[in-house]
């Protein structure tokens, strides 16, 4: 493997409903989060998957940032 990139069959994406349960905040919150760039995400027709690796490691660059 390249890296911390998992092959493209070992991606587990989440829908944005799951990543705002996760990580405790609102789908809006999830959104701005996407269009900032701050989370990466596809789009799959209207809607939005984000990489699950993706939102663990937004929350563990926020945590040690915080901490």
């Amino acid at each position: 493997m390249n890296g911390s990139k998992a092959p493209l069959d070992e991606v587990r994406f989440l829908t944005v409903a799951e990543v705002a349960t996760i990580m405790r905040v609102s789908k809006m919150t999830v959104y701005r989060m996407v269009h900032s760039g701050a989370l990466p995400a596809i789009r799959v027709g209207r809607s939005y998957r984000v990489p699950e690796r993706a939102v663990h490691d937004y929350l563990r660059e926020a945590f040690v940032e915080a901490g």
